[in-house]
């Protein structure tokens, strides 16, 4: 037998490794290629609606709390229930300072609460649990300042997709956050700590300002750093787009 019969079976058996190789390393390239072509768009979607998912996610986050007091008033006390307990990690829910709907009156102070003789006890953690009843109304599931807050972080969500394409918006300084903090602050923390009563309207007010100050705190510079996003995104596109071009 010659040498080269002795290397035949050797070199068809490379033969059809490098031929198997070859096969699958344009589909594996391809399926790569379509992945990160892929992953590219979501990324640009994302760095151009990021605004619109912010808002979004925030109005629905905002409007399931009224979806409890509703369903509590049409006998569906489970999923209602359901939205209590969900949101009650991220809120105190304490219906002295929470909206009612269906009720006499949307808002109670806790003396006409313990006057009702609704509430099982003045301790923060039994009067949380009070959800309401068919005559004083069903609590929503946010208290008031939360919802003040949710609430102006949507509107100034809305306010600065409308003003950011026209001019660029100022950013807001940290020392003059802290400034519009204090308000919150202050309302809050006196309260909690017995110095003085507040009530519906300050929560309210202190609430929304906390919210658009957030926005106009955080919103520019999330913006600019989606702008870069979207500009290197851009780019990479168009130079595989520019390739595929080349290659046909």
């Amino acid at each position: 037998m010659s040498a080269s019969e002795g290397h035949e079976p050797a070199n068809r058996l490379d033969d059809e490794v490098t031929s198997s190789v070859d096969s699958r390393a344009p589909v594996d390239s391809t399926s790569s290629d379509r992945a990160s072509y892929i992953g590219d768009r979501i990324v640009l979607g994302i760095a151009r609606h990021w605004l619109a998912f912010f808002n979004i996610a925030i109005f629905t986050y905002l409007i399931i709390p009224f979806l409890a007091p509703l369903l509590m008033q049409v006998g569906a006390s489970g999923p209602a229930r359901l939205i209590y307990t969900v949101y009650s990690p991220a809120c105190h829910q304490l219906p002295d300072r929470s909206y009612f709907l269906f009720g006499e009156k949307p808002v109670y102070s806790l003396s006409e609460l313990e006057e009702s003789g609704v509430l099982e006890s003045s301790n923060i953690l039994l009067r949380r649990k009070y959800v309401g009843d068919e005559t004083l109304g069903w609590k929503v599931a946010l208290c008031e300042r939360d919802l003040a807050i949710y609430g102006a972080v949507v509107l100034a969500g809305l306010l600065f997709g409308l003003i950011r394409d026209r001019f660029r918006v100022p950013k807001l300084s940290f020392k003059f956050f802290l400034i519009l903090l204090f308000p919150i602050a202050f309302d809050g923390l006196s309260q909690l700590f017995g110095f003085r009563s507040s009530n519906w309207m300050l929560r309210t007010i202190t609430g929304a300002l906390f919210g658009f100050a957030t926005v106009w705190l955080a919103y520019p510079y999330i913006d600019e750093s989606m702008a870069e996003i979207r500009e290197s995104t851009e780019k990479k596109l168009a130079r595989r787009a520019q390739l595929l071009a080349e290659n046909e």
